[in-house]
């Protein structure tokens, strides 16, 4: 395929975008040098914004090189439901009600526990969690998950090792533990109609693997992590003092059931939405303020990353269509680093005459290193979002989370290829 100009324009923009991911951290040192430019420098320096910001430079672009209305069909042209779903999901998930009965849940069962306290939340925050994700979806269990593990595990008094060990370990366990059915992890989402996937296929196939492999990375991190955590008391005792009403919860409960319900119908988990929005006013003594600004962050790069990654097929899908099955396994793994497994899948989809092999290595590779990079599968921005205060500066690094996340990509990786 001989790509247009515009085409190679994009890729380049594209690798002008990754570049740009791996450089955030420098970006935030940069305004902390020169306060003077501190604000130019800290929005260049929120990972969120970067792929927004080359999506923008990519449409001007195609408007000077080609022409606005190409442009403006172009941005037209691309579906942008998967962003505008996460945007949903994360505030609705992240609200007071919902966040504070899955705490009180996993507090119960801690206690219950045959191990301390702290340490058995923990373990459940990695393991349970991210396969709940099976059923309420991957970017409301990353929104849960990360909540709920923040104050123990990502703060600032917690070396910056373990912690970023920690953080490839929830990444990874999202990506995997949402792969028990057919319907809540993105990658899966993009060929399931297509190749006839099903809820029971992916479990047989793909869901207990995961569990395992979830289990495995969630006792290694909770072990790695065993010395800095912190007693469980005092929040326990707020959740008893300003308990939030049953009925609440409920509503909370049935919007966000709704949302997911409706994961495909951009126009009514939208209207779901916006009466979430009106029924927080109404009882704003029960809620806490809403993450709408890191979910709109998230929504923001997931867009920026659809209208880049609309223009990479031409070297991408060659490149995926040309590999045996287990050099797709390694490649899908290697590709998702830098690009978003859903897109991935999705371009793996459309190749014609693909074998039932090379389908399964595909997803498996896509899903397995979707924990390696902020942008290999779309709940990561929001975990980065909500949890990037813990780290030095308020700011992640690509590396540090690159290597955090080897290990359990690795039994991930061998849970899929061997069992």
């Amino acid at each position: 395929m001989t790509p247009t100009p515009i085409e190679v324009i994009a890729a380049s923009l594209f690798a002008l975008a990754l570049l740009h991911t791996f450089l955030a951290q420098q970006f935030e040192r940069l305004s902390h040098r020169f306060p003077r430019h501190a604000g130019l420098f800290h929005l260049l320096g929120e990972v969120e914004v970067v792929f927004g910001f080359w999506a923008i430079v990519l449409v001007v672009t195609m408007a000077l090189v080609v022409d606005a209305g190409a442009a403006l069909s172009y941005a037209n042209s691309r579906n942008f439901t998967e962003p505008l779903f996460v945007v949903a999901v994360m505030v609705v998930a992240a609200s007071k009600p919902i966040t504070q009965t899955v705490s009180a849940a996993i507090q119960w069962l801690s206690r219950r526990a045959p191990m301390p306290a702290p340490v058995a939340a923990v373990w459940l925050g990695f393991a349970a969690v991210p396969l709940l994700g099976s059923l309420i979806t991957e970017p409301a269990a990353m929104t849960i998950a990360a909540l709920m593990l923040a104050p123990q595990v990502f703060r600032l008094a917690v070396p910056a090792v373990p912690k970023y060990f920690a953080l490839g370990v929830l990444f990874v366990n999202i990506s995997i533990g949402g792969t028990l059915t057919s319907y809540a992890a993105p990658p899966v989402l993009m060929v399931a109609q297509a190749w006839g996937w099903d809820s029971a296929f992916m479990f047989t196939q793909f869901g207990w693997k995961a569990a395992l492999a979830v289990c495995v990375n969630a006792t290694a991190a909770t072990w790695v992590l065993r010395h800095h955590l912190v007693a469980l008391g005092s929040a326990a005792q707020s959740l008893q003092e300003r308990r939030v009403p049953w009925t609440v919860v409920l509503v909370h409960a049935g919007l966000l059931a709704g949302i997911v319900a409706l994961a495909h119908h951009p126009v009514m988990f939208l209207a779901l939405f916006l009466m979430f929005l009106g029924f927080t006013q109404a009882y704003a003594r029960h809620q806490s303020p809403l993450v709408l600004r890191e979910a709109l962050l998230v929504g923001f790069f997931l867009a920026g990353l659809v209208v880049l990654g609309g223009m990479q097929a031409w070297w991408l899908q060659p490149l995926v269509s040309s590999l045996a099955p287990l050099e797709l396994y390694w490649g899908a793994m290697a590709l998702t680093a830098i690009t978003d497994n859903a897109a991935l899948t999705y371009l793996g989809s459309l190749i014609t005459g693909i074998s039932d092999e090379a389908k399964y290595m595909l997803v498996a590779g896509a899903v397995a290193g979707g924990g390696l990079t902020v942008i290999a599968n779309a709940p990561n921005p929001a975990g980065a979002a909500l949890l990037k205060k813990g780290f030095t500066h308020g700011t992640l690094s690509i590396g540090g989370l690159l290597l955090g996340a080897l290990p359990p990509t690795a039994v991930a990786a061998a849970a899929f290829l061997l069992l």
